[in-house]
């Protein structure tokens, strides 16, 4: 797995995007070849990926929505490493 650089900028590919499914009671992520149900947490990270936001940033935000989560700066690199080899995402 590629772990990406802090100061990275991640953004959705073309054709992908997040939106909430009421049938699915969960935020998927749609793309033109099929869906991904994601969990809780895997929707917390990618709603900020918006192509604004570095992983650092990303990371900081999210440690300050939930400061009682540890380990959360890992999980949400290698998070983001896999959504990256999943073309998901990718780095501007």
């Amino acid at each position: 797995m590629s772990i990406p650089s802090l100061a990275a900028v991640p953004t959705l590919r073309p054709g992908y995007r997040m939106q909430w499914e009421p049938v699915q009671d969960c935020h998927v992520l749609l793309y033109p070849e099929g869906m991904v149900k994601l969990n809780g947490s895997a929707a917390e990270v990618l709603q900020r990926v918006d192509g604004r936001r570095s992983v650092n940033e990303i990371i900081a935000e999210l440690q300050a929505c939930f400061p009682s989560a540890s380990g959360l700066d890992e999980d949400v690199m290698a998070f983001i490493g896999e959504a990256h080899e999943q073309h998901w995402i990718r780095f501007r």
